[in-house]
């Protein structure tokens, strides 16, 4: 039989943060906001087992967004003077904050909710990070001058969080990459290596998530331009089946 999960992400309680939205504002502070975004790790995690899932996550549930989660612990990015820039190949269009600097990391990004997801969890852990390639896709770039080099500049900080985690615990690292399904021919090339530097020295399981996007207006109309067959990933799997990742996770319809 084949071992269950979910893609990573699950609904945040309605007490913790604002429901349904991209951005949502958290409706908790200081202490309160640290214990609460714990409190929902364990929800998730219970919700998950009672459910017969094999291998749990904490269901982002201490993130408000998937990239910016990881970003808010590195630094040479400047999220005081965001810019506007085009998404997903300009497919609609978002404020990010910005690179100014070398980049490293503060200190550790997810420690706390990995290590109490671990603490509690019953069964196989997984933890997401956003990919490196999908990171370059969603920060604007003002110093390195160059996207690969960016990407491969997160891969490294990515790579440092991810031994970490293994160190927690944690059993399957998962890797998002939405923007695979955008850049078919980056993703092919440099996106692989990128991902092959993020998980370089891990002995845990490792996964790639590759899905067609948040259920915004934008992402959904976009998926209405591709017809009764979605064809990438065609062309994104024959090269991950010759990559060093262990599981592809994909998105058959949202």
């Amino acid at each position: 039989m084949f071992p269950t999960t979910v893609a990573g992400s699950l609904p945040k309680p309605a007490w913790l943060a604002e429901p349904e939205k991209l951005w949502p504002q958290w409706r908790l502070k200081g202490a309160d906001l640290e214990t609460g975004k714990l409190d929902a790790t364990l929800l998730a995690i219970a919700v998950q087992e009672e459910a017969g899932i094999d291998i749990v996550s904490d269901g982002e549930q201490a993130r408000q967004h998937f990239v910016h989660g990881f970003l808010e612990q590195v630094d040479g990015i400047d999220f005081a003077n965001k810019v506007e820039m085009g998404i997903r190949n300009d497919r609609y269009k978002a404020m990010v904050p910005t690179v100014k600097g070398e980049l490293k990391l503060k200190g550790r990004v997810h420690q706390k909710e990995a290590r109490h997801a671990r603490m509690h969890a019953r069964n196989k852990l997984k933890f997401t990070l956003p990919g490196p390639m999908t990171i370059s896709d969603t920060i604007a770039d003002r110093h390195y001058g160059d996207k690969v080099k960016m990407a491969m500049a997160f891969a490294g900080l990515l790579n440092q969080e991810a031994r970490a985690l293994e160190q927690d615990g944690v059993d399957v690292i998962q890797f998002d990459e939405p923007a695979f399904n955008v850049f078919l021919e980056d993703a092919a090339g440099w996106g692989i290596d990128a991902l092959h530097r993020a998980i370089d020295g891990l002995k845990c399981t490792t996964a790639v998530h590759i899905c067609y996007g948040y259920g915004i207006k934008a992402n959904t109309d976009w998926k209405k331009t591709l017809g009764s067959e979605w064809r990438q990933y065609e062309q994104t799997f024959p090269n991950l089946q010759t990559s060093k990742i262990d599981i592809v996770s994909l998105e058959c319809q949202n």
